[in-house]
């Protein structure tokens, strides 16, 4: 095992699992619903994110390698991790899940929805698995100088869970300038409104994966975002991508 990967696979002082805890969840569903995104500062150590943003030029990680440009996404490249998943990235999935279950159920009552999300993840990937979504989600970003990501939504099958997270593993004004992490809502008869979230290396932020409900005077109605990152002025900038349905 190379120094990189004992950084992600090696146990930690402080787990995962404590640390997603320690979070401000009132604060944070609040900003959810709100604004459809909300921060989790310090998630990851600066170790840890230079651990898993390591792990890039290692084939057997991963199980595809996307260039955006070949396909109109806009420029820079990401790989899917192949399963088993690196043990950090494995933990924060299961860890973040059943925080996130009730935002995810309570949003889909309101706009609508009739299955519940289960309360465990390992729940759920079993469903995403019965409906033939097998493949793995979590991704790694790579860009550099004039690379970006046009505005999107991380679809992958008919089931979906509502809500996804970025880890940030680089930081702003030392690897990295630009590439800013955007978010556009778009409201019924409404112009789009775009929310810039400010990142630290190791903050990850929380955020809808398609769609959200907003209280007006008639009840809730549906929302649409995107989200995507802004072009790089200069350096280098990784991101960890926690999606937690996989893919068909």
């Amino acid at each position: 095992m190379s120094p990189v990967e004992s950084v992600v696979e090696s146990p930690i002082a402080i787990s995962v699992e404590s640390r997603v805890q320690a979070q401000d969840w009132q604060a944070l569903r609040r900003e959810l619903d709100g604004f459809g995104a909300a921060i989790l500062p310090g998630l990851l150590s600066a170790e840890e994110c230079d651990g898993i943003a390591g792990l890039y030029p290692q084939e057997r990680h991963f199980r595809s390698h996307i260039h955006m440009a070949r396909h109109g996404f806009g420029r820079g490249e990401y790989r899917y991790f192949a399963y088993p998943l690196p043990g950090l990235i494995a933990d924060l999935r299961k860890a973040l899940y059943p925080r996130l279950a009730p935002v995810a159920n309570d949003w889909a009552m309101r706009m609508g929805g009739a299955t519940p999300y289960p309360a465990e993840h390992a729940d759920f990937l079993a469903a995403c698995h019965a409906g033939g979504q097998t493949r793995p989600t979590p991704l790694l970003l790579q860009y550099v100088e004039g690379d970006y990501n046009c505005l999107h939504q991380d679809l992958y099958g008919a089931l979906a869970f509502p809500l996804q997270v970025a880890v940030l593993l680089s930081e702003p004004g030392r690897d990295f300038t630009g590439g800013e992490f955007v978010l556009t809502e778009q409201r019924p008869r409404m112009q789009s409104r775009a929310e810039v979230v400010p990142l630290r290396q190791g903050d990850a932020v929380i955020f809808a994966v398609h769609n959200r409900p907003v209280q007006g005077s008639r009840g809730s109605y549906r929302v649409n975002l995107r989200h995507g990152v802004s072009r790089l002025r200069s350096g280098r900038r990784h991101t960890l991508g926690i999606i937690f349905h996989d893919a068909l």
